[in-house]
């Protein structure tokens, strides 16, 4: 009876499988003799899978603190590389602009896409009741309706697949005990972010869908709520960025010197800049500000143009004015660049570790990179692949600043 009940448990205590998932025991712990006494485990030490208690009652196996946070922090990195990709997918949307082909909003009924052809031309008839057919695309055939209303569909269901990344992982960790207390309020608050997202976008889409009888301008969203419709999405992507990061890297022991707090500090300035500069692109977006001005380094034939300040109130130009908003993005661009270049001549005045030493480099080499596309896009007349490109280059940026500042972030005492 002893064998049918411990051989198979032992068998599967000893597997190589869940031996991956503990750290294994650090050499020197054991004994060199052939006595088979192990020398004590320090705290948080584990040799197999087997030292790890089993929950009484509940037959579940408690991983490691490190351990666990290596799954957590590898989730939240998937988690914001989903969110990424929803950026990049939303400003593909915009610059296509297919963002209001669909004119209804339903969490589940509307995941089933047309497929008869009697679906299709109810749905396109549905959308020719709303001012972007009317005053822009009054001779759209259906084919290219098709078109646009795919694009927003998929940017749609991208956006429940990242809900759903979010919040079943995170009931699941939940529910193993592998979230420390200050993982779960972090958790809760990201999970509670992604469903404002969705409630945000629908409240973006349907600015555009309003009837303005005094207009006769390109329908268009809101860029306030453009605006918070990406700033939310970035906080989302930075929050699960920095959480995974802070999980994962290592801990560098930097010596606390004023040199090393000056640089954390500019790097946290940059960062700052750099979120900043990107927000700004959706009031670029909102009001197709590119397509004004597409001249550098001078806007037109003057390096500050008569029309900035065409608007009153005064404060209206910095939101509603394609040129002033064309014109704040170009200078938040100027000055991001300038600031990632001191930080890394900054940084190679202090002896730092080399992964700190890349990091500072790359994101020197990404900001040349998005200034070159910013420019290209600008002459260009913001084709789709470069404004694009641009796009996800902020990302990369914001991606880069991140992994600079967990390079250089305190160890707690």
């Amino acid at each position: 009876m002893q064998r049918l009940l411990f051989t198979p448990l032992t068998a599967l205590l000893g597997s190589p499988c869940l031996r991956l998932l503990v750290p294994r025991v650090a050499p020197g712990t054991q004994c060199g003799c052939s006595c088979g006494i192990r020398r004590p485990l320090r705290p948080g030490q584990y040799s197999t899978i087997s030292d790890v208690a089993l929950q009484p009652g509940r037959g579940t196996v408690s991983l490691p603190s490190k351990a666990a946070e290596r799954v957590v922090g590898r989730w939240l990195l998937v988690c914001s590389g989903t969110v990424a990709g929803a950026v990049i997918l939303g400003g593909v949307t915009r610059l296509t602009e297919s963002g209001l082909s669909m004119v209804d909003w339903h969490l589940i009924k509307e995941m089933k896409p047309p497929t008869s052809k009697e679906e299709w031309e109810a749905e396109f008839q549905k959308y020719q009741q709303f001012p972007e057919f009317k005053i822009l695309n009054h001779d759209m055939t259906l084919a290219e309706f098709k078109f646009i209303w795919y694009m927003e569909y998929s940017h749609r269901m991208w956006g429940r697949l990242v809900g759903l990344a979010y919040i079943l992982p995170a009931a699941y960790f939940w529910k193993k005990g592998w979230l420390t207390r200050g993982l779960k309020g972090r958790v809760l608050a990201l999970c509670g972010l992604v469903c404002f997202q969705g409630l945000l976008g629908w409240y973006m889409v349907k600015s555009g869908l309003e009837e303005k009888p005094d207009s006769h301008d390109i329908p268009r969203v809101s860029q306030y709520r453009l605006a918070a419709h990406l700033g939310s999405a970035l906080v989302l992507y930075c929050a699960s960025l920095w959480t995974s990061l802070s999980l994962l890297l290592p801990q560098h022991k930097l010596p606390e010197t004023r040199q090393l707090l000056r640089l954390r500090r500019f790097a946290h300035g940059t960062a700052g800049l750099v979120f900043l500069t990107a927000l700004s692109g959706a009031f670029v977006a909102g009001l197709d500000a590119g397509l004004v001005y597409n001249s550098f380094p001078k806007m037109g034939e003057s390096w500050i143009p008569e029309d900035l300040f065409t608007f009153s109130p005064l404060l209206r130009n910095v939101f509603e004015n394609p040129t002033m908003v064309q014109f704040d993005h170009r200078v938040l661009g100027i000055t991001s660049v300038t600031a990632i270049t001191v930080l890394y001549f900054l940084s190679r005045r202090i002896p730092l570790p080399r992964s700190t030493k890349i990091a500072a480099t790359t994101l020197l080499a990404l900001a040349y990179t998005q200034v070159g596309l910013g420019i290209s896009t600008l002459l260009m007349y913001v084709p789709t692949p470069l404004a694009a490109a641009h796009q996800s280059g902020s990302l990369a940026l914001l991606s880069v600043a991140l992994w600079l500042m967990n390079e250089l972030r305190r160890v707690p005492k």
